[in-house]
């Protein structure tokens, strides 16, 4: 009892009313961080070793921006057992702001990776789909890993103007004290992030899936004509190996793009709306904020769900430890 009402007076709980009120609604945060925070690890580590474990998947050039997504996702995780070891441990004066400013840069920086790998992928696949005879000679291993290394570079930069007392980046946590109450959003800051992040990478990526699904949906057409008038095996299996195999890979990727911002759009107009001061509700920031990092381990879910080949790994992996326990 006496631990929990410690636990009580280190967050800001602005959902409870009451004191007794205010300790279970703490209670209830305190056991989402750590159920998120394990998800997190668990499945991002589970998906960086079945990728090791899987040739197969290694023969999409996706796979490098899915492992980078799965390593950003995982030190997502990480980063997060920073909120959950203050519910233990909890500092005060210039510790506490120096620890808040880097949790929500790191935490910004990796989403960003995340964000920016999957206008990556969209743009792969548009290549895969619209270029299939040069796409081998234009997007190489080398060139793959040069852009990884840009998008970090780029996610780390684009934040940097927070330290230096330009806005928040982003984080919206009542975990710390001066994180709710000392700093604040700035509405250049927020639209200079929107201009440069998310409307360019949702821009593209509305694009190129717009039109893989246009062509996809063409071929498919087209294919189905030659059905109706050359009923031939040799028509069934242009079919077969055409654009399907790219498509359902595609709708893979789409889910994932798909879920990314429905778990983020809430945060996103929150972030606006604060921004430019228009709401303040310390709950909604908790929940949009948590919310948005539930995302690093959704990926996980979906991945495993719609790739065979991944299931299949991922079968391999569960037998290979199963047989050395």
């Amino acid at each position: 009892s006496t631990s929990v009402m410690n636990i009580s007076e280190h967050l800001s709980c602005p959902l409870g009313f009451g004191h007794y009120n205010a300790v279970d609604i703490c209670i209830l945060e305190t056991v989402v961080i750590v159920l998120l925070t394990f998800l997190i690890i668990a499945g991002n580590l589970t998906v960086i070793f079945v990728f090791h474990c899987a040739p197969l998947l290694h023969h999409y050039t996706t796979s490098y921006f899915i492992q980078t997504m799965a390593y950003a996702d995982l030190f997502v995780g990480v980063s997060c057992l920073v909120p959950t070891l203050s519910l233990l441990h909890y500092s005060t004066g210039i510790h506490e702001s120096l620890t808040c400013q880097v949790f929500g840069y790191i935490i910004s920086v990796l989403k960003s990776v995340s964000m920016a790998c999957l206008a990556c992928i969209s743009v792969d696949r548009y290549l895969a789909i619209t270029k299939p005879l040069s796409y081998n000679q234009l997007v190489t291993p080398c060139r793959l890993r040069i852009c990884i290394i840009l998008i970090w570079i780029y996610s780390c930069l684009i934040f940097l103007p927070s330290f230096f007392g330009w806005g928040k980046p982003g984080y919206h946590g009542d975990i710390f004290e001066w994180c709710a109450t000392s700093w604040l959003t700035n509405a250049y800051f927020t639209g200079f992030i929107v201009c440069l992040l998310y409307a360019p990478a949702a821009f593209v990526i509305c694009f190129t899936y717009f039109h893989i699904f246009k062509i996809c949906r063409q071929h498919t057409k087209e294919i189905n004509d030659r059905r109706a008038r050359f009923p031939s095996h040799e028509v069934d299996a242009a079919g077969e190996t055409g654009h399907s195999p790219d498509r359902r890979y595609a709708m893979v990727l789409f889910r994932i793009t798909s879920v990314f911002y429905m778990l983020w759009l809430p945060y996103i107009i929150y972030f606006l709306l604060e921004s430019s001061r228009v709401m303040e509700n310390p709950a909604l920031s908790f929940l949009t904020t948590w919310l948005a990092i539930s995302n690093s381990f959704c990926n996980c879910v979906i991945y495993s769900l719609s790739n065979s080949v991944f299931r299949l790994g991922l079968r391999r992996l569960s037998e290979t430890i199963c047989s050395s326990c």
